[in-house]
């Protein structure tokens, strides 16, 4: 058996699985081994196996063995290896370590990096894998990396003819299950005459 996999949030008295035998006399179900930290129990007449407590992610996957039994003779069994797996939730988003950057370009520079931005995200594998992106690229005057977060300018600025001040609103996005997770940060750019 290999139920569905479990999220690590899954609260106690949660349905796993159910075994079942073909047999023509009762049986009596038991958890014999391999699930030593009883995170499971079974129901010994109807083969129906739930949480018992809070899942702990890093003892998952857990393979334990369920043993049927006729009820009135113990030594006619059988058994049967269950495998239940647990899904690391994406529990935090990414965090830059400033909310608020501010960055100098001098006006008439050519196309240029201005920063490179990097957030953290506490979750692991894909949960805490990031990439970055834009809210608002000013009419593509800005541009960034997805993979490195490097923001560049894609256009020289002239201080007397344009605005002498940009806000970039900069994200990074895991890239979490069941969903993506975002952080903000927003970077004032000042074109200096």
């Amino acid at each position: 058996y290999h139920p569905a996999p479990l999220s690590e949030k899954t609260p106690p008295d949660t349905f796993v699985v159910q075994i079942s035998v073909l047999y023509k006399l009762p049986v009596s179900y038991s958890i014999v081994s391999g699930d030593e930290k009883g995170y499971f129990v079974i129901h010994s007449s109807n083969g129906i196996i739930r949480t018992s407590k809070n899942l702990e992610l890093e003892d998952f996957p857990v393979n334990f063995k369920v043993r049927a039994t006729d009820s009135s003779d113990a030594d006619i069994f059988n058994e049967v290896e269950v495998k239940v797996e647990v899904i690391d939730e994406n529990n935090f988003p990414p965090v830059f370590p400033s909310s608020l950057l501010e960055e100098r370009l001098a006006e008439n520079s050519p196309p240029t990096q201005i920063v490179q931005l990097k957030a953290q995200d506490n979750d692991t594998g894909r949960n805490g894998f990031l990439t970055y992106g834009i809210l608002n690229g000013h009419g593509l005057k800005f541009r960034i990396n997805e993979t490195t977060g490097i923001l560049y300018s894609t256009a020289s600025f002239d201080y007397e003819e344009e605005p002498t001040e940009y806000q970039v609103v900069v994200y990074a996005e895991d890239d979490g299950i069941p969903e993506k997770k975002r952080g903000y940060c927003t970077v004032v750019i000042k074109i200096t005459d």
